[in-house]
């Protein structure tokens, strides 16, 4: 059966699911949310597909499992790949728990504030985003230092940890990374890039606004 992954092109968190799903061999579809127009927040989505109001979320016929690290450690489990060795269980997951208390939770607020949200309200949010800016590029620092000597956060190969470290770092809107400016991080991402099968977020789930979608609307 086809794992079906309920998304949206601008969630750099579903992004680090369904990279993992399309880089595993696994066989999954896309599921478009429709998340600026309020779909998680409907009762049809709390109660048939997520009560927490969220995505991604991934679906099996009547398993379903949400939050990003998550579907990508179930993903691993089922494909067998992108684990890492297995005295690199915990590394790899010290690095997803890292990312998102440290590095995604600042860089998917910081975006949508400065994209996302109404332009009326964005200039009465200028502290916020500073804040959160400085906060982004704390981690961004770590995360190029650790980089400086290897060219995977875990191991010698490509694992859900660098999966889930680069959901952010992909996307072209402004929001205060700028990866010239951190040039360790800039070549593992060209790494990433050119891993087979890998998709810009954009093309590898449908987005949810008009003017991010290929082809007709």
């Amino acid at each position: 059966m086809t794992l079906q992954l309920h998304c949206f092109g601008e969630s750099g968190n579903a992004y680090k699911a369904a990279l993992a799903l399309q880089l595993s061999g696994l066989d999954w579809e896309p599921v478009l949310v429709d998340f600026f127009n309020g779909a998680t927040r409907s009762a049809t989505y709390r109660e048939g597909v997520n009560p927490m109001g969220e995505a991604p979320v991934l679906v099996d016929g009547t398993f379903r499992l949400s939050q990003s690290g998550a579907i990508q450690q179930l993903v691993v489990a089922r494909s067998g790949a992108l684990g890492g060795r297995d005295e690199d269980r915990f590394e790899v997951l010290r690095w997803q728990f890292w990312d998102n208390h440290k590095m995604s939770s600042q860089a998917g607020m910081t975006r949508f504030l400065c994209n996302y949200l109404p332009e009326a309200k964005r200039a009465e949010m200028g502290d916020v985003i500073a804040f959160n800016q400085a906060r982004l590029l704390s981690a961004l620092q770590v995360l190029d230092q650790h980089l400086s000597t290897r060219d995977w956060v875990v191991g010698d190969g490509v694992t859900i940890a660098d999966l889930c470290c680069c959901g952010y770092l992909f996307y072209p809107e402004p929001y205060g990374f700028i990866r010239k400016d951190h040039p360790h991080i800039d070549a593992w991402l060209d790494r990433i890039a050119a891993l087979p099968g890998w998709k810009h977020p954009y093309d590898l789930m449908p987005p949810a606004r008009p003017e991010n979608r290929k082809g007709p609307a």
